[in-house]
């Protein structure tokens, strides 16, 4: 017998909950920018431009 999605565990729903949340903080602080900067930097070190 298979659960439905409405009645699964809520442990899972509460960790995504938490990651959402955690992913909402980092945006507030402004830690995209600095994720995005670096990913650009590593990707034009690998092609040799930079």
């Amino acid at each position: 017998m298979k659960k439905s999605w409405l009645q699964s565990s809520w442990k899972g729903i509460c960790i995504a909950a938490l990651g959402v949340g955690m992913m909402a903080y980092g945006i507030f602080r402004g830690e995209m920018a600095v994720v995005l900067t670096k990913a650009i930097n590593i990707c034009l070190e690998c092609i040799g431009i930079g």
